[in-house]
């Protein structure tokens, strides 16, 4: 039977990532409950879920057995460090350019779920990397279209839908990174 390739690599740490996850879930639903104090902390905490989900993405691909598409996650990596330190750095800068960071950081995961669902094609369930990366996509022209509105209420439940979201997607993916133990 021919083994098919994983797009993202296995690897042994799989579990970091479902963490990073979990952790963005944990913050979703705690943005979605308190929303009004939560638009200048949301950008702080975003930053630094964003600035853990890089360094996690960089150890990835410059592990001694980097996956397959290592280059992907080498990119993800450094946008999304590059895009957590700017939104930690400063709250005022952070406030104002939020939703667009969040546009950008969605839009690139949606492209990547999308060559992803070409790459695994002859995969079981191939079709749901087509699904994540239409949602991931939709979800990034939202918030390009509410930081043009600058209406705060849209922007934090979008915010907190995406933490949601985003989480859930990180975690199905760490599942899909494990590796395959072998019986003999």
């Amino acid at each position: 039977m021919k083994q098919i390739q994983n797009y993202w690599g296995q690897s042994k740490a799989w579990w970091v990532v479902l963490l990073v996850g979990i952790l963005m879930v944990i913050a979703g639903f705690v943005y979605w409950f308190f929303p009004v104090q939560g638009y200048a902390v949301a950008s702080t905490l975003f930053g630094w879920m964003l600035i853990m989900a890089g360094v996690v993405q960089v150890c990835v691909s410059a592990g001694a057995r980097r996956p397959r598409g290592w280059g992907w996650w080498l990119a993800g990596g450094v946008i999304d460090m590059f895009i957590g330190f700017m939104l930690v750095r400063s709250v005022v800068l952070a406030e104002a350019v939020f939703p667009y960071f969040i546009a950008f950081i969605f839009l690139f995961w949606g492209v990547s779920a999308l060559v992803s669902a070409v790459y695994q094609r002859r995969r079981r369930y191939w079709w749901l990397n087509i699904v994540n990366g239409v949602l991931l996509l939709l979800i990034g022209f939202l918030f390009l279209e509410e930081g043009y509105l600058a209406n705060m209420v849209n922007v934090s439940f979008l915010t907190s839908l995406a933490f949601i979201y985003w989480g859930f997607s990180i975690a199905m993916l760490s599942y899909d990174m494990k590796p395959a133990t072998t019986e003999e």
